[in-house]
């Protein structure tokens, strides 16, 4: 069941440049006055003994907290009535001082727990409102134009402004005559569009995963599967409304099964909080006027001309006459608000991805053509990544073909890099790949996986070339003509079994130290057995011995090198040992052998001779 909550803020480009007004300096506190004639307070260090009898009473220093009597006065009225510069210090009056509150005791919570959490209004300490008669209000009307050519009209007004007459479309010069001291600015719309960006990407990493911008004056947000981590849907628009508010925004908020509902329930419901039941968007929108379904201004005119006033008005109505009338946007509008017809919100990202595009005028099909395209791609996708100090890692090309269909080709670089030469010579190397067809007629390339990617210092050489090159090109251009699994390094694993001593790697890795023991250049990923092995127990290597169908005799031999079990690993390592050798057969070859067993203990091992490695 799909649920959109559609956020309203109909004073958003007032609000905003009166929240810049407020000062951001703390106040200086004010000194209390003193008569100049009083000499300055004494600074008493000496607080006297300590009045504590022992075994207990009054800890030391609180002997002015006591409530006895002096004189008929308690002790408190007797320090206020002194002078200022005669009472005693605080630290002689000790923990007479009451303590203070918690600075976040008074905050109403985001829920709405203390005061309902309803209208969000602007607080009362701001300068953009005052308390009068204990009414929250506004304190200087105040009003947004723009100019039009010779004119300027009004684009927002506060609800000052709007209770006394004017209204958004009206004449700046009207309004001034109307109202004496009427606020007059000039309105910022890229600002407002900024502003509610950067709250959809707060509310992006706060509150929901789908955001969208809702026109210029607020926010969607599809609260389908997220409600229940916020208490359900009440809770939830309670805390975005006390969140707006705290900001010193006036905000609705309605939730509704569709984001056309959910708009119009907004900013015409009447209410500040609106929850309507699922498949109740006909019944709830019918008595709202036609301005509700966002129609454009010739579908309003027209429909008043036609006595149509609400929603509702549009029910009966045949859709033939009513597109014909009002237009076929009207009715597009009016079945997206009830669900009939689905309404996609066009969700927004955090971060966006690089791309380059190129619609071309003719179909091309030629792989010069395609790799003279794959350029000017690749050249204004290093531009964006410049731009933003990024780096590619990925890149897919996808072409659109006359046909409808398309054809994907993707790339990886095993670092960051924004090489144009670089890039376009692993996507040319993948032309072959792309079937044009009919003929290319669109070309898009993105960037969807990038690092940062900042400027590097670089060494001057000085007739020097000790340098350690660089591997990344050769890695990318190895990567395009093999698998990129089979592209890889060796480094050294902290065991003592060879085969666990050694482990793949990425190509740019860097390796560990290799052990100071010799080790064959070759080592198999298994140990093969041998068998008719001749050799004199316990530590002699073996004199003859056959491995994959041939006979070798054993000319010169080295060891034993002796390796035991990893027992942490499993059992049977507890007590198993391995005696390896290096021999020479007969005609040069060089093998690394080994024997399961030390030859004395029959618990080490079964004697059995394998084949690990080959040297050379």
């Amino acid at each position: 069941m799909t649920r959109v909550a559609s956020l309203a803020l109909p004073f958003l480009s007032i609000e905003r440049l009166r929240r810049l007004d407020r000062p951001t300096a703390r106040p200086d506190r004010v000194a209390p006055t003193r008569s100049s004639s009083l000499p300055p307070p004494a600074i008493d260090d000496d607080p006297g003994a300590c009045s504590v009898p022992r075994g207990g009473g009054w800890r030391p220093g609180a002997r002015w907290a006591r409530n006895d009597t002096q004189n008929g006065v308690g002790q408190a009225a007797a320090i206020d009535a002194l002078p200022a510069h005669q009472r005693p210090t605080m630290r002689e009056m000790g923990r007479r001082s009451e303590h203070a509150d918690h600075p976040f005791k008074a905050m109403p919570s985001d829920e709405g727990a203390r005061g309902g959490g309803g209208t969000a209004m602007p607080s009362a300490s701001s300068p953009m409102a005052v308390l009068q008669g204990g009414r929250l209000t506004w304190a200087r009307p105040m009003v947004l134009i723009t100019r039009s050519g010779q004119r300027e009209i009004i684009t927002s007004a506060c609800p000052l402004a709007l209770d006394l007459g004017l209204h958004p479309g009206m004449a700046a010069a009207h309004a001034r005559a109307l109202v004496s001291d009427l606020d007059v600015r000039d309105a910022e719309p890229e600002e407002d569009a900024a502003w509610l960006e950067r709250l959809a990407l707060h509310a992006l990493g706060h509150w929901t995963p789908t955001v969208a911008v809702s026109g210029h004056d607020g926010l969607w947000f599809d609260l389908t599967g997220t409600t229940h981590l916020f208490g359900g849907e009440a809770r939830f628009c309670h805390r975005l409304l006390r969140f707006l508010s705290r900001l010193g925004f006036t905000a609705s908020v309605a939730v509704a099964g569709t984001p056309g509902a959910a708009h119009a329930l907004a900013r015409y419901g009447g209410e500040s909080m609106i929850l309507l039941p699922p498949k109740e968007e006909a019944h709830a929108l019918a008595d709202l006027p036609l301005a509700a379904l966002r129609l454009e201004t010739g579908a309003l005119n027209a429909a008043a001309r036609f006595g149509l006033e609400r929603i509702g008005d549009l029910y009966p109505m045949p859709r033939g006459p009513l597109a014909k009338r009002l237009g076929l946007s009207t009715v597009m509008r009016l079945d997206q608000a009830r669900g009939m017809v689905a309404e996609p919100i066009v969700p927004v990202t955090a971060f966006e991805t690089p791309s380059a595009r190129r619609q071309l005028l003719e179909p091309i099909g030629t792989a010069e053509a395609i790799a003279q395209v794959i350029g000017d791609l690749v050249d204004d996708l290093v531009v964006q990544l410049q731009q933003r100090r990024l780096g590619l890692r990925a890149a897919h090309l996808t072409c659109q073909l006359v046909d409808g269909s398309e054809q994907k080709v993707g790339i990886g670089t095993a670092r960051a890099s924004r090489d144009a030469r670089h890039l376009t010579r692993m996507l040319v190397a993948r032309i072959e790949r792309i079937d044009p067809g009919l003929g290319i007629e669109t070309m898009v390339l993105i960037a969807p996986h990038v690092e940062d990617l900042q400027a590097s210092m670089v060494a001057a050489k000085l007739g020097r070339d000790d340098h350690a090159p660089d591997l990344a090109l050769l890695v990318d251009q190895l990567s395009g003509r093999v698998p990129p699994e089979a592209v890889f390094r060796l480094s050294s694993h902290e065991s003592d079994v060879p085969e666990r001593a050694i482990r793949r790697m990425m190509p740019l890795g860097e390796p560990k130290g290799w052990p100071a023991w010799a080790r064959p250049s070759r080592l198999l990923a298994r140990p093969e057995p041998l068998s008719s092995v001749i050799a004199l127990l316990p530590d002699h290597p073996p004199r003859r011995f056959s491995w994959r169908g041939g006979t070798y005799r054993v000319v010169a031999g080295d060891g034993p090198e002796r390796v035991h079990g990893e027992w942490w690993r499993r059992p049977g390592e507890m007590w198993a040992v391995r005696d390896y050798y290096r021999v020479e057969v007969e005609g040069g070859a060089r093998y690394w052998i080994f024997r399961r067993g030390d030859g004395v203990e029959e618990g080490t091992g079964d004697l059995s001779w394998h084949l690990h490695g080959v040297f050379g």
